[in-house]
């Protein structure tokens, strides 16, 4: 039978774009979960920003696949990127391939058993502008759109459902959708106890929402602080768990944690997300990108405390509220993962 696979990867530039070519392959069999038994496929580096032009094949290793359309044997294929030459094809994981850096540690959030809730922020723009927005300046002021209903408050909303039923289709677990602060701005929840398989999902499931929104004419937009002004910005707030944070009941393991995480404030920031400082500002929902501070059910806080984690006898998880709209899922995941494991916690008495 005749397949359709849609390779998909992330590019070389400083806030990764995705990027995708069909394959049409001849297999007796489906392709399984992780695409073992798909073939890898070079693509020119050098129109990535991920080779020169005298040496621009780079490698796609399939990592995952999703069914994009069943009747047509459709499937989504993302992959990681590997260096290519003659004598080690292959075998050398590029510079970009930040899924690659963190499997070396995958190990560690197996043993912890880790969930995570990525709520992903967007704006669906037309022509350069978020939906709803005029050509020149700015509708009403926030506060009505927020978990809004009917035509004024919100906009786009057949594109945001119909991307929640794909990826339910899709075996990606989003857990929820609603309008957000600002019109034209969405935000959907994307969850999983597999901390590769979290990551994988929220990357296809913002190739998803792209690939979706081509055919309404619309764009979407993740930078952290698309409008400027007195406009919320977009966040993707990572909530996380292990074992320890959901039974053990241990308040001075989270203290210890609060500790790591300000100790460890610039290098998480760094690889939270390009241009987050537009968004982390101190105002609208935000902590200033230069400090540190956690609060129980705290919004303005850089982590905040569920409400219910301290009820439930500090039992629960914890939400990461600096990683910016456009972050790499797969770095957010391995500093909170090196920030929960060190082994300075066990030497702390």
């Amino acid at each position: 039978m005749k397949l359709i696979l849609e390779y998909v990867w992330l590019d070389g530039y400083k806030t990764q774009n995705l990027r995708s070519k069909v394959k049409v392959y001849e297999s007796d069999d489906p392709p399984d979960s992780t695409g073992s038994n798909l073939p890898d496929w070079n693509f020119d580096g050098s129109s990535t920003m991920q080779a020169p032009g005298n040496s621009s094949e780079c490698l796609l290793a399939p990592v995952r696949t999703y069914v994009w359309n069943s009747d047509k044997n459709h499937y989504i294929v993302l992959c990681e990127v590997f260096k290519n030459s003659n004598t080690n094809l292959g075998v050398t994981p590029h510079v970009t391939n930040t899924r690659e850096t963190l499997r070396k540690i995958d190990h560690l959030s197996v043993e912890g058993k880790y969930w995570w809730g990525f709520e992903q922020e967007y704006f669906i723009t037309k022509e350069g502008v978020p939906l709803g927005f005029p050509s020149q300046g700015y509708p009403r002021p926030q506060g009505m759109y927020y978990c809004g209903v009917g035509s004024d408050h919100v906009k786009g909303r057949r594109l945001v459902e119909e991307h929640l039923e794909k990826c339910l289709d899709m075996g990606i677990n989003l857990t929820g959708t609603n309008a957000e602060v600002a019109l034209g701005q969405w935000e959907y929840q994307c969850f999983a106890k597999d901390t590769l398989k979290a990551c994988d999902d929220l990357i296809v499931s913002r190739y998803a929402l792209s690939r979706l929104s081509e055919k309404y004419g619309y764009d979407i937009n993740i930078k952290p602080k698309p409008v400027k002004g007195d406009w919320n910005g977009s966040g993707c707030h990572t909530n996380f768990s292990n074992e320890i944070m959901r039974e053990a009941g241990d308040a001075e393991y989270y203290a210890h944690l609060f500790w790591r995480f300000e100790n460890r404030h610039a290098e998480h920031i760094s690889g939270y997300g390009e241009n987050n400082s537009e968004r982390l500002t101190g105002d609208h929902e935000t902590q200033s990108i230069d400090k540190f501070s956690w609060g129980i059910g705290d919004r303005g806080a850089s982590i905040r405390v569920p409400g219910d984690t301290k009820t439930n006898g500090w039992k629960g998880y914890l939400e990461d509220r600096r990683p910016a709209s456009n972050c790499d899922p797969y770095t957010v995941a391995r500093l909170i993962v090196e920030a929960c494991e060190s082994e300075d916690y066990n030497l702390r008495k």
